[in-house]
């Protein structure tokens, strides 16, 4: 596994479940994580630079370099989700400010130079709004040709969570989506449908917030605060959120997908940011009066083996 790992970068907007991604990144063996970039999203751009270099020094990382990226979509206004991750984007722990600093150059010219000096082709692991990315291909479509593939949480096929068809980050900067499916390389979408489902059990969740290594009481307070609260049950479940999108990469067996045809709604109105996902069998009447339009092709997970990820992570996160 650690013989050729595999060179990623993640773009996040820590985020309580961006950090248990970066927790689980940093210390798999099998992917070396070349950089770290940062956007608005969860919370403000500065917030998220501050809590993904909290991240990374709780868990004990690597100088890897961390950037600052865009502070708003490309048309919107910024529009936090603070109501879900705390009024500092990390669940209002309380984590001591970090030591580390950011690089002093910003997150598109990050991205460029980390993919073009890569000796293998990276994998872009995007799990916030994709302004960033959309940014970095509209201004160096050269890096395509070191990019091996994007797997990107976002997104949904059934049903959205910051409109009714609209899941977050692709609802936040619906422009930057439609431009990251025009970026002509390999494409997996880890939406709504299979990030709702992989939740790490009550025991293990307290187990985690028991112990005396800060790292893993960080870890378990994290997954606390992600409890869907959905059983009843007064121990709080975890959800792993972004974090399966990283088990995805490199464990992509645990995910069940099918190469489908993707666009996003841009119109103003109720399905502004929705994926449309066409699984439909053979084009309808529309295709057939209009013409068939040409789409891009993306493998969208529609089933996750819920333990088999939990395991991964929880194996990797509390190893040695």
């Amino acid at each position: 596994m650690t013989a050729h790992p595999i060179p990623v970068i993640i773009d996040c907007d820590t985020g309580v479940d961006d950090a248990l991604a970066l927790l689980f990144a940093v210390r798999h063996p099998g992917l070396d994580v070349r950089a770290i970039t940062c956007v608005a999203g969860n919370t403000d751009v500065d917030g998220v630079v501050r809590n993904t270099l909290t991240v990374l020094e709780q868990a004990g990382a690597g100088d890897i370099p961390v950037a600052r990226g865009a502070e708003r979509p490309l048309v919107e206004p910024a529009r936090s989700a603070k109501h879900v991750h705390g009024q500092d984007g990390m669940g209002d722990l309380g984590l001591p400010a970090p030591t580390r600093r950011p690089v002093d150059v910003d997150a598109v010219t990050l991205l460029r130079r980390e993919i073009l000096a890569s000796p293998r082709p990276v994998t872009l692991i995007p799990t916030a709004p994709l302004t960033n990315i959309a940014l970095l291909l509209r201004t160096h479509p050269e890096v395509v040709r070191n990019i091996e593939r994007i797997v990107f949480m976002g997104g949904a096929v059934a049903t959205g969570n910051a409109t009714p068809v609209a899941e977050f980050n692709v609802w936040h900067d619906p422009e930057a989506a439609a431009v990251l499916l025009t970026a002509g390389v390999p494409i997996t979408m880890y939406g709504l449908d299979v990030f709702k489902r992989v939740l790490v059990p009550a025991a293990d969740v307290q187990r985690l917030r028991a112990s005396s290594e800060p790292r893993l009481r960080m870890a378990g307070e994290l997954l606390a605060h992600r409890d869907p609260a959905t059983s009843g049950d007064p121990t709080p479940t975890g959800g792993l959120g972004d974090a399966g999108a990283v088990c995805a990469v490199v464990d992509p067996g645990g995910l069940g997908t099918e190469l489908l045809p993707v666009e996003v709604s841009l119109a103003p109105g109720a399905t502004r940011g929705q994926t449309i996902v066409d699984r439909r069998p053979r084009p309808g009447e529309a295709e057939i009066h209009e013409g068939e339009r040409e789409l891009t092709l993306v493998d969208v997970g529609l089933d996750v083996d819920v333990e088999r990820y939990v395991k991964l992570w929880l194996s990797v996160v509390e190893g040695d």
